[in-house]
């Protein structure tokens, strides 16, 4: 066998096993993060609202485009989109009999097959980073690595939120209600799931309005990918743990993040 070519072969199969370029879609699940609960606080006279949380776990999904920077170091760019879903409800009570009108919040996704959701903890995360290849194996290339992120999160449907934003005329038609004497407590019960009815619209008017919270952090990682000689495709997995970042008081971090894809490689 001719030494000249085999040496030969085995550089194409070098070079050709990693890409210039690539960009790619994942999976994304975090880990760890935790959602506090609410027992039914007051938001006005008569008017309660409670949430539960979520704990472990929040789904996602991602996007990732990397330059390789042979032999130094190489660049990646990711967007991660991860959420928690959770139940919240308004609790409209009619003292005249003790009875308690229950109002699930639901947010409504106009346009969608599905219609109405339950309110979600929406995170999102962009992350540059520089890593930095541990080998240079063929085919498998693993790396170390780290850099910053920018976080932006959405807000959790709490007593302040909604109290902030149910107009004040409304916890004053709940009021007479409650007082008024001439109405028979079937009748009150209708008129309570009504108003019920009106504050939930207005909290799912503001919801979809509201803007997210940002913040900067860091992040390390460590990762793989994978490509085979010829082929524009590969395949890749990060591990990633964030350093800092800023979120609402109900929730509890779990900073851990997998991200596990593939992509477009030339």
């Amino acid at each position: 066998m001719n030494l000249k070519a085999l040496v030969a072969a085995g550089a194409l199969l070098a070079t050709q096993s990693f890409a210039i370029v690539g960009v790619g879609f994942h999976y994304a699940p975090g880990f760890g993060t935790k959602m506090k609960s609410a027992e039914p606080a007051p938001i006005a006279n008569n008017i309660n609202l409670s949430h539960d949380g979520f704990d472990g776990m929040m789904q996602g999904f991602g996007f990732k485009a990397w330059i390789d920077l042979l032999p130094v170091i190489d660049i990646e760019a990711t967007l991660n989109i991860q959420f928690g879903s959770y139940d919240a409800s308004l609790w409209v009570d009619n003292p005249a009999d003790g009875t308690v009108n229950e109002i699930p919040l639901e947010i409504e996704l106009g346009g969608t097959p599905f219609g109405k959701a339950n309110p979600k903890f929406v995170a999102m995360t962009g992350d540059l980073s520089i890593t930095y290849p541990i080998t240079t194996l063929p085919i498998i290339r693993p790396y170390i690595g780290g850099g910053l992120s920018y976080h932006l999160n959405s807000f959790v449907l709490n007593q302040k939120f909604a109290s902030s934003f149910i107009q004040p005329s409304t916890f004053d038609e709940v009021a007479a209600i409650v007082l008024d004497q001439t109405m028979d407590n079937d009748t009150k019960s209708q008129a309570l799931q009504a108003k019920g009815q009106e504050m939930k619209a207005q909290i799912q008017d503001k919801a979809l309005d509201e803007g997210l919270n940002t913040s900067i952090g860091g992040h390390i990682l460590v990762g793989l990918r994978a490509k085979l000689p010829i082929i524009p495709i590969a395949a890749y997995g990060n591990f990633k743990y964030y350093i800092g970042g800023d979120y609402p008081s109900e929730v509890d971090p779990g900073n851990m993040t997998v991200e596990l894809g593939v992509g477009l490689a030339i």
